[in-house]
């Protein structure tokens, strides 16, 4: 006979492609793009005519402190550096070839700049350290890293909030992981270790190719689960892939406890300043302690309160999107200054 918590976890398991579509909880892809497109028609003259007021208005209405300790974050340059002759100017940006999101969210902020003005970029789920200052949306978190300077791209599919009306004490008392396995060393392990436990609702998901696609790893594939639908669990896990995960940001705007081990990679989220069990739950990289870290954090609800309160605080910094805009335009502006002697 099943548990409660087994009937509950094969319930909570079961989608539909037009449940999923219709409330999956991510951000609006035709929004985004109806937004960004309304944007990149308008000619860049609009924009660089309006930097100089737009950088004076965020002089005046941002906490300057904040600010720079933000864009020193991103962009830890602090001399004149040499990117080579074959940087492409701003100008020479085009679509064709490239990720569509990247394209915009790079384009929101370097239409504010001169066209000859040269930079390099790498886009895409970067880990690397580029030999020379490039601009990227994710580094490896290591002290050597300032070569990778970081502005807030693909940020429709990272940067997602939600709205928890779900108490952490009326959760569920289990953890759910939901995601691509791929060839992810981490994310197999923990498939494979918890697939069959009884407080996990571990399973492997395949985003590209339809729901119920054939997947070439081998491992069992299930529907995908809305958002929303995570948030009835007070444990979810947030296991790295291809550099952050993105599930994170999400995870520390809900009463849920996003669960992971020690982070390796960021982003504009500044991953590299989340603490463990202060921000999340965090765990050794062979799960080995999960069970226990759950245990605690059920049997000690207010300090998972605390925790959650620190990362939805922690979230909250980032809701400003102009002032977000202010920040990235002032890291490109330190970026082609150093990078443009």
């Amino acid at each position: 006979m099943e548990t409660p918590q087994q009937k509950n976890k094969s319930r909570l398991s079961e989608s539909t492609s037009l449940h999923y579509l219709l409330h999956s909880g991510k951000n609006s892809k035709p929004l985004y793009y109806l937004r960004a497109v309304s944007r990149d028609i308008l000619p860049d003259g609009f924009f660089r005519s309006r930097l100089k007021y737009e950088l004076s208005r965020g002089r005046r209405l941002y906490d300057e402190e904040y600010v720079e300790d933000r864009v020193n974050y991103y962009c830890q340059l602090q001399e004149p550096a040499d990117i080579g002759e074959d940087a492409p100017c701003l100008g020479d940006l085009h679509k064709k070839g490239h990720n569509s999101t990247y394209y915009y969210d790079s384009r929101e902020i370097i239409a504010w700049f001169p066209h000859e003005l040269r930079w390099r970029y790498l886009f895409g789920d970067i880990r690397e350290i580029p030999p020379l200052p490039t601009i990227v949306k994710s580094r490896n978190l290591q002290p050597d890293n300032a070569n990778a300077v970081i502005l807030k791209l693909d940020k429709c599919r990272h940067f997602v909030y939600l709205r928890d009306k779900i108490p952490f004490s009326e959760k569920l008392d289990m953890a759910i992981f939901r995601g691509q396995v791929g060839i992810r060393e981490n994310r197999i392990q923990f498939v494979q270790q918890f697939e069959k436990h009884p407080r996990i609702d571990a399973a492997n998901t395949l985003a590209k190719g339809g729901l119920f696609a054939d997947n070439p790893d081998g491992n069992r594939v299930v529907p995908r689960l809305s958002l929303y639908d995570h948030l009835k669990y007070k444990y979810i896990m947030s296991l790295e892939g291809n550099d952050v995960a993105s599930n994170l940001k999400w995870i520390m705007s809900s009463n849920s406890l996003a669960v992971t081990p020690r982070l390796t990679c960021e982003t504009w989220f500044m991953e590299g300043r989340l603490k463990g069990d202060v921000h999340f739950v965090e765990i050794q990289p062979d799960y080995s302690d999960l069970i226990e870290k759950m245990d605690y954090y059920t049997a000690h609800p207010a300090a998972a309160e605390r925790i959650i309160h620190n990362a939805n605080a922690y979230v909250d910094q980032f809701r400003d999107e102009r002032r977000e805009r202010y920040i990235a335009l002032r890291v490109m502006q330190r970026y082609l200054e150093l990078c443009n002697p």
